[in-house]
């Protein structure tokens, strides 16, 4: 049983057609964030922080993911800052994506603090992941 645990883990995201609600991953932090009280992943509440605008500094005045990721996720991005392509987000065209809860706490972490000027909420991160699962 544990060895069937870690082949799902290792090889879970290597297919092209999955789904988010089968990468053990986004399962484990859905179930997390649950726990912490943000039940119900919204879609369209997703979409709406993907796209909203946020104050920035004197360099970039205004930010929002989009400035980095573009918003259209199949595609891939640029980080303005650093100029380095990033690659697409949507797990359908990025089948890597989503796949390390590790790393999705990292990028939220670092990414959330410098859009929004803040870590994001639970319910943020999860809205977020419904909306990225979507695309």
């Amino acid at each position: 049983m544990k060895i069937h645990y870690v082949l799902i883990m290792s090889f879970g995201c290597l297919s092209t057609s999955i789904s988010l609600a089968d990468s053990p991953a986004v399962t484990r932090l859905l179930g997390e964030y649950a726990a912490q009280g943000a039940n119900n992943p919204d879609v369209q509440e997703g979409k709406l922080l993907w796209l909203k605008t946020f104050k920035g500094d004197e360099s970039f005045p205004e930010r929002s993911c989009t400035s980095c990721h573009t918003n259209i996720l199949k595609q891939a991005g640029k980080h303005i800052k650093t100029k380095k392509i990033i690659d697409p987000m949507a797990p359908s065209v990025n089948p890597e994506r989503l796949c390390s809860a590790q790393k999705i706490e990292k990028w939220f972490k670092r990414n959330c603090k410098w859009t929004l000027g803040r870590e994001c909420t639970t319910s943020e991160k999860a809205n977020l992941l419904a909306y990225i699962e979507h695309q």
